[in-house]
């Protein structure tokens, strides 16, 4: 599969997570395919994928071999992870908690296969001397990992909430969410060698408060972004990706496999071609999927070089 590519380095283009049972059919063949894991279907399509499991228990080492068993097809395929909430919502820093989070990712690092660790935080984390202080102590504990910062309030979007980022090289995630008060805008920020891009979905009537427990959490991901909404980000993405070493678009929409259906659409918009497709997303989505295929295209991707922007 090739990436589509940037002056400087990679665009890579995914979803976040890939085990949903709503999945079944539509990005997953029904019934499942013998001897053919969910990952190995996601790298079949996709240029990487982010964990989102870690976000609530550490990865186990040998859990972190085996997904690199079932990507090896793609060479070109990278992880990025999520990091717990522990540090980020609980603002715990345990030293052996530290340690075993990042023992689970070590393979994934070592083999050149996590672009990067995301750090996401809530709205309520506004940008505070002691809120600093605390993403600086992460960025501390968690040195040896290419760290991204998902921050939802605006005030991180000031020139010293930046100029932050910029000093300790911690990433800084472009995110696509609903309206609601204060919240983070769309932006083309980059502030390390990784360009991150997060698009979440915009139904805003599900888009509860963030510490409540709605009687079904995926609806706030229930969300199929129009090809003018995906247009509007595409100048976007194109600017980030034009100075970083390598760029993570994402998609959080999960809900329905339109994560999937989004992450085809920008990659087409991005590289001016319709990509392969799973036969399942092309039934549901025939609109959005009209010009796809189904069987995906495989070529080389040229040697990227590193180049930091702030």
């Amino acid at each position: 599969m090739p990436l589509v590519t940037s002056p400087v380095g990679p665009l890579r283009i995914g979803v976040a997570g890939w085990n949903f049972p709503d999945w079944e059919g539509l990005v997953y063949p029904a019934p499942r395919a013998k001897n053919l894991s969910q990952l190995e279907q996601i790298a079949t399509h996709f240029d990487t994928v982010e964990v989102g499991t870690s976000f609530h228990h550490p990865v186990k080492p040998e859990v972190a071999r085996l997904w690199l068993r079932q990507v090896a097809h793609n060479t070109q395929f990278k992880f990025t992870a999520r990091l717990h909430r522990r540090f980020t919502h609980d603002r715990l820093l345990v030293e052996s908690e530290v340690a075993e989070f990042a023992a689970g990712l070590r393979p994934l690092r070592d083999a050149g296969r996590l672009g990067a660790l995301l750090m996401q935080f809530p709205w309520s984390y506004r940008f505070t001397a002691e809120n600093r202080d605390h993403l600086i102590r992460l960025r501390r504990a968690f040195h040896p990992f290419p760290l991204v910062a998902e921050m939802r309030h605006e005030s991180w979007a000031t020139e010293e909430a930046l100029g932050t980022f910029i000093d300790y090289h911690i990433g800084f995630a472009n995110i696509d969410q609903p309206e609601h008060v204060k919240a983070m805008p769309a932006t083309s920020f980059l502030t390390s060698a990784v360009g991150y891009v997060r698009l979440l979905g915009r139904d805003t009537a599900n888009w509860n408060a963030e510490y409540s427990k709605p009687a079904d959490p995926s609806a706030r991901y229930d969300y199929l972004y129009t090809q003018s909404q995906l247009e509007l980000w595409k100048p976007r993405i194109q600017r980030v990706g034009s100075f970083a070493s390598e760029t993570y678009v994402v998609f959080a929409n999960d809900a329905k496999a339109q994560s999937a259906v989004n992450a085809l659409q920008m990659r087409s918009m991005l590289e001016g071609r319709p990509q392969a497709a799973p036969a399942g997303l092309q039934r549901r989505y025939w609109a959005e999927m009209r010009e796809y295929t189904e069987r995906p295209r495989q070529e080389a991707l040229f040697e990227p070089y590193l180049a930091l922007a702030g």
